[in-house]
């Protein structure tokens, strides 16, 4: 039995000398130190040897097993160990190479169209101001006509915090406040845009995250036939001068009378096609008189200053500009899509 062991020792540690790689090496460990390997089998037959050899063949076996063990882990560290450096070798980088280019940057579509509203308005004498995402419940809702419990809530699928009356605002429109107390008693025109959050399901048609455009005008003697010439000439300058406009009956908590805007079909030219549901007209935007609770809300006395607003997405004007037909490609960082705009 010892034979067998000092020829086996022999056997393995030979041909663990010509083992390159990791595949060789393991095929050698399950060889001699698995389950089925060649000492196991020579392990086992120690019940057939005479009681008073087995210490002997015991501890010898023992030793061999060590033995073959740290050899293995020898082998291993060195075959790793050369991995490694052929890899490096291979691998290498010349830094005396010439970089890739880099190409110069561009716009987000979202930011391009943004910056083409703000320039519209701009020359209509429009600032433009920025107010927190973060609202809370009374400025979002409750000061716009929308008290707790009001089924017109429903309009709106809100993103709570876990602070109580703390919330994403759901639409631009709490900065009509935040702007009217702030101006009050001067006269105001200002757009304020930013990002909007609602719990919705995300589709080709609607994110739980978009931007919004909200204007806001409030002085004297403003009416509705200000509103819409605003807005036509809004709809021009984005859209072409050839669009048509019209405005339909809509409402909204906290515009009274309040209407939608639309324009003729940009595809079809007010012909009708899928795109316009073959109505001819696609809707751009909602708007309306501001309701004297809400002027009186903000500070004003809606007896002496009247005022508009309205909203509009400019994800949405985007879409109808371009020809898009999902708004998930805005925020899907695809490279493919973006450059199209570059």
């Amino acid at each position: 039995m010892l034979e067998q062991l000092r020829e086996l020792e022999e056997k393995a540690l030979h041909e663990l000398e010509d083992v390159n790689s990791m595949e060789a090496l393991d095929k050698w460990r399950i060889t001699y130190l698995g389950r089925k390997g060649s000492l196991t089998i020579i392990l086992r037959g120690m019940g057939q040897l005479p009681p008073e050899e087995r210490p002997a063949i015991g501890q010898a076996a023992n030793q061999l097993k060590a033995t073959l063990e740290r050899a293995y882990e020898e082998k291993a560290e060195t075959i790793k160990r050369e991995e490694t450096l052929r890899q490096l070798a291979e691998e290498r980088i010349d830094v005396t190479l010439p970089g890739r280019p880099v190409g110069p940057g561009f716009l987000h579509i979202s930011t391009r169209t943004l910056r083409e509203i703000y320039a519209i308005f701009a020359q209509m004498g429009f600032q433009v101001v920025e107010t927190p995402e973060v609202e809370t419940d009374v400025n979002n809702f409750q000061l716009l006509n929308i008290p707790p419990y009001h089924p017109a809530r429903d309009m709106w699928s809100t993103l709570h915090t876990t602070r109580e009356g703390v919330l994403l605002r759901t639409h631009t429109s709490p900065g009509q406040i935040r702007v009217m107390r702030m101006y009050c008693p001067e006269p105001i025109r200002v757009i304020l845009p930013g990002k909007c959050y609602r719990y919705e399901q995300v589709t080709a048609r609607h994110e739980f995250m978009f931007y919004q455009v909200e204007g806001l005008a409030v002085g004297y003697k403003v009416t509705m036939g200000d509103l819409k010439g605003v807005l036509t000439n809004f709809a021009r300058q984005m859209f072409g001068a050839e669009r048509k406009v019209r405005f339909r009956a809509s409402y909204f908590p906290f515009t009274e009378p309040s209407a939608e805007m639309d324009i003729d079909c940009i595809l079809c030219k007010g012909k009708g096609c899928r795109v316009c549901k073959y109505t001819g007209w696609l809707e751009i935007l909602g708007s309306g008189m501001v309701h004297p609770q809400v002027l009186r809300n903000g500070g004003y006395d809606p007896d002496m200053y009247t005022g508009f607003a309205f909203g509009m997405g400019p994800e949405r004007i985007a879409m109808l500009k371009y020809g898009i037909d999902d708004i998930r490609y805005f925020f899907a960082n695809d490279l493919r899509f973006l450059q199209q705009f570059a």
